[in-house]
C-alpha cells in the first residue's frame, strides 16, 4: 500500500530519523486535567514533540505518524508514552502509574534511568526496519532513582 500510495516504509523510517533523532516524543490519548500545563512548567517540559494517536491511522501518515502506527502502537504498552529516538535505537517507557498518568515532573527522574529502565528498546535495522526488544514489565513504572534520591 505505501509503495503505491505513498512513500515505502524505508522512506518513511529515512524522513522520521532525519527528523527526530535526538529529540523526544510523548505518544498520548489526550490529557487529563492540567497535566499538559505541569508539562509545560517542567524544565525541558515544552521540547518534547507531543503526538495525540487518537486519530491514528491515517491513510497517507507523516513519518511520525507512520512510526506510531506501526511500531509503537503494536507494543500495547499504556499512554501516554515517552519515546527518546537515539542514532541506533528508540527508547520506550510509558508514563502510567496504576489509573493515572504520572506528575510530569517525574519524566526527568525517568530519563536519569532510561538507559536501563525502559519498557521497550527499538533498534533500527539497516533494511529501515525496526526490531522491538521488551524491557521492564509493565506494571513496573516507579522512577528508582527519585526514589533513591528521597531515601526510600
Amino acid at each position: 500500500m505505501f509503495g503505491l500510495f505513498g512513500p515505502r516504509p524505508a522512506q518513511q523510517m529515512e524522513r522520521f530519523r532525519g527528523r527526530y533523532t535526538g529529540r523526544s516524543l510523548i505518544v498520548h490519548q489526550g490529557f487529563t486535567g492540567d497535566w499538559l500545563e505541569e508539562l509545560l512548567k517542567q524544565p525541558g517540559g515544552g521540547g518534547h514533540f507531543r503526538i495525540d494517536s487518537r486519530p491514528l491511522p491515517r491513510r497517507r501518515p507523516s513519518p511520525v505518524e507512520w512510526l506510531v502506527q506501526t511500531h509503537i502502537l503494536p507494543l500495547e504498552l499504556p499512554q501516554p508514552l515517552f519515546l527518546d529516538v537515539r542514532e541506533d535505537a528508540i527508547l520506550v517507557r510509558h508514563l502510567q502509574r496504576g489509573e493515572h498518568a504520572v506528575h510530569p515532573s517525574e519524566i526527568a527522574w525517568f530519563l536519569e534511568e532510561l538507559d536501563t529502565r525502559h519498557h521497550a528498546r527499538l533498534v533500527f535495522t539497516e533494511d529501515g526496519g525496526l526490531d522491538a526488544h521488551p524491557g521492564l514489565p509493565v506494571d513496573d513504572n516507579e522512577a528508582l532513582s527519585m526514589l533513591e534520591q528521597l531515601g526510600l
